[in-house]
């Protein structure tokens, strides 16, 4: 692994020598303590790779892509390290030769090695998280070449590593950690495994105090990653990161102890880099500025590329919307904010409580936390136990309400825990936003398409309900309609913007005398031909598709199924009776609307010609083109319209 197989390149694009890695084998059992000339080939091959993540990712921030700098680039010197010892396993007896990451973030450091193995030239690594560029934001098994394992979101690569180990008993497996991956649920039931089965799993975690929305040392009071380690029983030992001895020897000391062993290594995040060390700021993607100023005394010719870059444009024109765009995840904070303002402080603290998982300014939440911090409890990467706190708060039918918030693909998380808050009559408003796949340069493992699993509940179950507004005025209606219901409530968002619906005069279709009806459908456009049935991030897309065919003397319909999970007795009846109808939306084609509204067809001897678009194809990266690639752009509904058609 790393043998420096560098592909020949053409410098001007690419202007940082990747040749100038020299690999080296070390022996972590005769080598406990380096010789010079070892330390300073380490050195020199640390700070050369760190400055090859600071250019690359930048080149993701300068195109609007996002992406993670930070955890790459501080785990570089322990991926160096275990880089000279995979080398110097010469005939793969003592380890496996992969270096797992249980933070899928840090995906800059998978396709670093994929080019050091010559696996793909180093000129596309200035493609990081485009469109087709292969370079998605997590790494995906056989869709980079040269990456070795998916490792999903956070949580999910040390169970697994504890099977790769189960299968090899005779090899040490290594996994780089992190202290934000560490807080999920996951992880303590894989130490426990680990260490009840005396697996040989080495942990090399970056404990540098930073997550998105802030530092655990202070949302996580009383939580250490050693303690938390070693109370489980691994062997733990402790490290200056960017003290290359102390490094050099605790990773040693971890490899060489027999069983499963940590080594919890200290530093601030992205050390040295002006301007965002310790932030997290440093999280995300460096942005532009700081790293030109960086890279501009070590490798100017980068940061004169940096400067060269413009953005990605990717905008629609589309019929029956607005141009200007707004972001229903953030306006989902501001609508709660607005309920909030009706009633006294005291009384908001006494009914409601807010609670994130690390996700706020995602999410919409920092707008409540700054608006209304007597409510809100920032809260760590534990998914599970927030929402169940946020259900434990409203449950056993008390007059209070809890709100949690995170990512659509994390829904997936919460099953048994939503079971749990319907058994207990809990009260609970959540906010799953990033829903779909528009925008998702994360690819594949951040798609939220199967929120429908949420609706899970028996027909005489405590009441659930799935919300998905149509633009920004949509949202604020439905927040001041269901804030204070009771039951189980989630309102859903995509990380994209949207723009707002529009009549067909022109005007705002949720205008200020709009008041949402829970279980209501809208009419958007009437149809007598046929309908389409769309919500969320495809309703304008299909709005174009309908405005258009109706140009072309079609007159088709189109309708806002904003309560997602109940009939509409009254349009099913009226659209059922056309000749067509289309489901279109952008969650799971074999999950979501569209596999049940056919059926609900039938059961109401409704029988139009029937068909339906949803996610059904592995992301391609980028950010708008994730919509076409799936086939739910507006071309792509009309079309489907037609072939309805008889």
């Amino acid at each position: 692994m790393a043998e420096n197989k560098v592909q020949d390149w053409e410098f001007e694009k690419f202007p940082i020598d990747l040749k100038q890695y020299k690999p080296f084998p070390l022996d972590p059992v005769n080598d406990k303590k380096l010789t010079k000339e070892q330390k300073d080939g380490l050195i020199a091959n640390i700070s050369l790779l760190r400055d090859v993540v600071v250019f690359f990712t930048a080149t993701g921030a300068a195109r609007g892509l996002a992406g993670h700098t930070g955890g790459a680039f501080d785990t570089i010197p322990e991926v160096v390290i275990l880089l000279a010892f995979l080398a110097g396993d010469k005939d793969g007896s003592k380890f496996v030769d992969i270096l797992f990451d249980e933070a899928g973030h840090r995906v800059a450091t998978q396709y670093l090695l994929s080019v050091l193995n010559g696996h793909i030239p180093v000129e596309q690594l200035l493609h990081y998280r485009e469109a087709f560029s292969h370079l998605p934001g997590h790494p995906e098994l056989g869709f980079t070449p040269g990456v070795r394992f998916s490792s999903g979101r956070l949580g999910h690569m040390w169970p697994l590593v504890n099977g790769v180990a189960l299968a090899d008993k005779s090899k040490a497996v290594f996994m780089l950690g992190s202290d934000g991956s560490q807080q999920e649920g996951d992880d303590a039931e894989a130490a426990r495994l680990a260490v009840a089965q005396g697996l040989n799993v080495k942990l090399f975690i970056d404990d540098n105090d930073v997550t998105i929305a802030g530092h655990p040392s202070e949302y996580l009071k009383g939580y250490t990653v050693a303690k938390t380690l070693a109370g489980h029983g691994l062997k733990v030992v402790e490290a200056d990161g960017e003290d290359l001895d102390s490094l050099y020897s605790a990773i040693c000391e971890v490899i060489n102890h027999n069983g499963p062993a940590a080594t919890v290594i200290h530093r601030p995040m992205a050390p040295k880099i002006k301007g965002i060390e310790g932030s997290s700021h440093a999280h995300d993607a460096i942005k532009v500025e700081p790293a030109i100023d960086y890279l501009d005394p070590r490798h100017p010719k980068c940061a004169n590329i940096l400067r060269a870059i413009q953005p990605t444009n990717y905008s629609e024109l589309l019929l029956g919307s607005t141009k200007e765009k707004a972001a229903c995840r953030v306006q989902f904070g501001e609508a709660v904010s607005n309920v909030l303002d009706k009633t006294s402080k005291e009384e908001n603290k006494s009914k409601v409580v807010v609670i994130d998982s690390d996700l706020e300014g995602s999410t919409g939440l920092n707008v409540i936390h700054k608006k209304h911090p007597e409510v809100f409890l920032s809260s760590g990467i534990m998914e599970r136990g927030n929402f169940s706190a946020a259900a434990g708060w409203g449950a056993f039918g008390a007059d209070r309400f809890g709100v949690f918030s995170t990512f659509s693909a994390f829904s997936e998380m919460i099953i048994s825990e939503l079971t749990m808050a319907r058994l207990n009559h809990a009260n609970v408003l959540t906010h799953f936003s990033h829903w779909g796949v528009d925008e998702m340069a994360d690819n594949t493992c951040h798609f939220g398409i199967n929120n429908f699993f949420l609706d899970n509940g028996l027909d005489d179950a405590y009441e659930t309900r799935l919300y998905f507004p149509a633009d920004s005025a949509q949202m604020d209606a439905v927040i001041d309609k269901v804030f204070y219901d009771k039951g189980l409530r989630f309102v859903f968002s995509t990380r994209s913007k949207v723009p707002w619906i529009l009549k067909e005069d022109g005007s705002r279709f949720f205008d200020e005398s709009y008041k949402f009806v829970p279980g209501k459908d809208e009419v958007i456009r009437k149809g007598t031909k046929g309908y389409v049935v769309a919500y969320g991030e495809i309703l304008f897309r299909a709005l174009d598709a309908v405005d258009r065919l109706r140009q072309e003397g079609l007159d088709i319909g189109l309708i806002n199924k904003s309560t997602l999970n109940v009939v509409d007795e009254d349009i099913i009846k009226e659209i059922g009776s056309t000749e067509l109808v289309l489901v279109a939306e952008s969650a799971n084609q074999k999950t979501g609307l569209g596999s049940k509204f056919g059926t609900w067809l039938l059961e109401r001897d409704l029988r139009p010609r029937y068909g339906y678009l949803g996610t059904n194809r592995e992301g391609c990266g980028g950010l708008g083109e994730q919509i076409p690639h799936q086939g739910l752009d507006s071309a792509a509904i009309a079309l489907k319209v037609k072939q309805l058609i008889k």
